[in-house]
């Protein structure tokens, strides 16, 4: 049975992811347009916090938040906060592939309690909370048992548009690529790491993450018996970097993405 919070944060992914199917089910007409999709996705990303951040204040109004749009903002309780990414994927959204998900997690006292990822283009609803395992629509899941590097594909984010981790990320690609059955990058770091807990992808590494890109995707991969830790640093929250894998390969996944330069 799901905790009243849980639920909570069910229903606003559920309505948000609603409003997003609906929205994006006018992209495709609009990659055609000359002014092109983004004004229109950039106002269906903010629809969609407008209504999660509604529906959670409403439930919890003394809570802290923290969301990609509308930033941060203290709660009552300064030991509980939402952090909340509306449309993680919005690339893929503006481009019209469906593989885009709202991220909903609740931190208490500085650790992540309780997470809903949901890919409402695939009707796909992940769960997790601190102690009681990962679910993938109502069924348990847990990472993969694979534990040899070659049978592994891995999950990673390459870096755009000049940003700085680009040389890094090469570089980890230059390495782990002839060592594994391959690397995927699909542009939506919540369901990167939802596919870890899934077993779908064996492992995932990125540096340069927001705290809402995978505060949700972070507990699931714990519930589902995944290991996981910052690249560098203690707290992958507050480095923006991850790295996680099953427990068979972490060890050797983790140390080739943590090797000097």
């Amino acid at each position: 049975m799901a905790s009243a919070n849980l639920n909570i944060m069910i229903k606003a992914a559920r309505k948000a992811g609603r409003s997003l199917v609906k929205d994006f089910r006018e992209v495709e007409n609009l990659q055609v347009s000359v002014k092109g999709a983004g004004d229109f996705v950039s106002r269906a990303d903010r629809e969609a916090e407008r209504i999660i951040k509604e529906d959670l204040r409403n439930a919890r109004p003394n809570y802290g938040w923290l969301g990609e749009e509308t930033g941060e903002e203290a709660g009552e309780d300064p030991t509980r906060r939402w952090i909340v990414d509306p449309l993680d994927g919005t690339t893929n959204f503006l481009h019209g592939l469906p593989h885009w998900a709202v991220s909903i997690a609740l931190e208490h006292k500085g650790e992540i309690v309780a997470s809903v990822v949901f890919d409402a283009a695939k009707d796909e609803l992940f769960t997790a909370e601190r102690g009681d395992g990962a679910f993938l629509n109502d069924r348990r899941i847990r990472v993969s048992g694979r534990r040899q590097m070659i049978e592994a594909i891995f999950a990673t984010g390459v870096p755009f548009a000049g940003r700085p981790m680009l040389p890094a990320t090469l570089r980890d690609l230059g390495r782990l690529m002839p060592l594994t059955a391959g690397v995927r990058r699909w542009g939506a770091a919540s369901l990167d790491l939802a596919y870890v807990a899934a077993g779908r992808f064996d492992g995932y590494w990125e540096r340069g993450n927001q705290p809402w890109d995978i505060a949700a995707g972070i507990l699931l991969v714990k519930e589902a018996g995944g290991r996981l830790e910052p690249i560098r640093g203690e707290n992958p929250l507050e480095t923006g970097s991850v790295v996680t894998a099953n427990p068979q390969l972490f060890g050797e996944f983790a140390e080739i993405i943590r090797r000097p330069d």
